[in-house]
């Protein structure tokens, strides 16, 4: 397959930037980020090397859940603008060449939702059954609850009607109810909306949950005879009406080991979810961080299915804007991160995972947050950042819950960080202090230094859209004795990379034999001027600095590539 001919599967080799538009830069000084501020912003997205914007939630919402509890799934907060400067953004975004996506959630709503307000009129109003109740107690279930902080359970009484409805997150954010025909026609009427305004696709908020057949049990009247066709109409409908736009997609987050994401894939058919965060993988690396040892990372990559097909894609990450979750680990591995990278009980989230950024987790050290962000863009898929990463960002653990992650941007080491005139008590949330604060770390500094980490993200972003096989590619992982490196091999077609990394302090020399290729042909190394060649035994040796990182582009003889 031709680059030319893989147009239409774009996100192959995306870069993904997620932004919540409320802490991202406020314009008119009322100490809320808003679109305006996001559009002013768009080329220096671009300047890093972001192809794809994903937008957190900027629909009307109380705002007890960071906007996921959404009272109206076709509107936009008045405090972020309005459907104009949406649509402005769009523009501006795919003038630069940059798409734009932005968050379905599908399992639930606000409880401030017209629909819900409706549903609990009444037990026997229309929109009783876009949510799920049940007449009887329910036991216990609080070992469900996504909240268990501040959540005993997944049902709450509901005074008016005496029966319980169902929430696997907050009781302010009911669950829907998609084995009701009504329901799933609603969310594709609100996806064609938003498509029609120039979207170029989906995040799919906490998708296992929207499909769980277990929680509908005894719900004859609209029980899905698949739960999985929910998934395979909402592609089909997104095929359809995304034909004027380019080929748009859905980004799933579905947290659970790879097999059984597969599912969510659609299998062989690969007609599900588009996209899937690598959960699994990204547990897997904190615990070869925590380790100095490659090893579990290794395990990951290859548990991976290798029979996706073409379509289907991983997104990689290193933090998110939620928690760093660990649920995937056996609960010795989990203490064993906990202990690494969150030590003190406010570095948690929760008891199960942590509410930090990278920087403070690996004590500021340039040489591992280097490295890291190498890994994340050299892993076999789409790499996603979170705002902020590119500069260093840290964490305000003063700021309850997952929100400490979620502080504003540092602009400037002017008042608030450059993102707002506001007084700094009208802020939505408050800026990072210490030494993550604005007037250590911040956009404009970063711009100036040649050796932040904000210059080499660029470069590394620069490297990977020149390195297809990176997002088209098979990996291999391959042999050599040292612990802390994983060194693996991509190739795509007449491409292929050999990507090395130390996860440890200490530095090592690897040992590289590669029988397919020829003696005397080039191993040119993509982030500085070195380069080895391969001797008459198909072999040649790397030096890797303590957390050291080398990408090797394999240049055979003939090769018209510019390194």
């Amino acid at each position: 397959m031709r680059i030319t001919e893989t147009a239409d599967l774009w996100y192959k080799n995306a870069i993904v930037y997620c932004i919540d538009v409320e802490t991202f830069l406020d314009s008119d000084g009322d100490g809320i980020g808003d679109l305006h501020g996001l559009t002013q912003r768009i080329d220096y997205l671009a300047e890093i090397g972001v192809t794809c914007l994903w937008l957190m939630p900027f629909y009307p919402s109380p705002r007890r859940d960071n906007g996921y509890d959404i009272a109206d799934m076709y509107g936009v907060d008045d405090r972020y603008g309005n459907h104009g400067d949406f649509v402005e953004l769009v523009r501006i975004a795919h003038d630069r060449g940059l798409r734009v996506i932005i968050d379905l959630v599908i399992n639930h709503t606000s409880d401030q939702h017209p629909w819900f307000r409706k549903s609990r009129a009444s037990a026997d109003n229309p929109y009783r059954d876009y949510y799920v109740w049940r007449h009887d107690t329910p036991p216990d279930t609080s070992d469900e609850t996504m909240f268990p902080d501040s959540e005993n359970g997944i049902w709450t009484h509901d005074e008016k009607t005496g029966e319980w409805y169902l929430h696997h997150f907050l009781h302010t954010q009911p669950d829907l109810n998609t084995a009701n025909p009504q329901v799933r026609d609603e969310i594709a009427k609100m996806m064609g909306f938003w498509l029609q305004l120039g979207v170029d696709g989906f995040r799919v908020d906490a998708v296992p949950f929207a499909i769980n057949q277990t929680t509908l049990e005894g719900r004859d009247e609209h029980e899905f005879e698949e739960p999985h066709d929910y998934l395979r109409t909402l592609r089909a409908f997104l095929a359809r009406r995304s034909s004027g736009n380019g080929s748009a997609i859905m980004l799933g987050e579905v947290n659970l080991p790879h097999e059984e994401q597969k599912t969510f894939f659609g299998g062989e058919d690969g007609d599900q979810l588009t996209m899937q965060f690598d959960f699994y993988t990204n547990q897997k690396a904190f615990l070869a961080m925590a380790r100095h040892d490659a090893g579990p990372l290794i395990e990951a990559l290859e548990s991976r299915p290798k029979d996706l097909g073409t379509e289907p894609q991983y997104a990689n990450f290193l933090r998110n804007h939620d928690e760093l979750t660990l649920d995937l680990l056996p609960e010795d591995e989990q203490e064993e991160v906990l202990d690494t990278f969150g030590p003190e009980e406010e570095h948690r989230f929760a008891g199960r995972g942590l509410r930090r950024r990278l920087p403070p987790m690996f004590n500021g050290d340039p040489r591992r947050l280097k490295m890291a962000y190498s890994l994340l863009f050299a892993l076999p898929g789409t790499p996603v950042l979170f705002y902020g990463e590119e500069i260093g960002m840290g964490e305000n653990l003063d700021v309850e819950g997952r929100e400490a992650v979620r502080t504003p941007m540092q602009w400037t080491d002017e008042k608030n960080g450059g993102f707002s005139s506001a007084k700094p008590s009208r802020l939505a949330r408050k800026v990072t202090t210490g030494p993550f604060g604005p007037e250590h770390i911040n956009a404009a500094d970063c711009r100036r230094n040649k050796d932040s980490l904000l210059h080499h993200i660029t470069r590394l972003a620069k490297r990977y859209r020149e390195s297809p096989e990176l997002g088209w590619g098979e990996y291999t992982i391959l042999d050599q004795p040292h612990q802390a490196v994983l060194a693996h091999q991509v190739t795509w077609e007449d491409r292929s990379m050999v990507l090395l990394h130390n996860l440890g302090p200490d530095p090592v020399i690897v040992p590289l034999t590669l029988q397919d290729e020829e003696p005397g042909t080039q191993l040119v190394d993509l982030m500085s001027e070195d380069a080895c060649e391969l001797d008459g035994k198909h072999s040649t040796e790397s030096h890797l600095d303590g957390y050291g990182y080398r990408w090797l582009r394999i240049k055979r003889e003939g090769d018209p590539r510019l390194v």
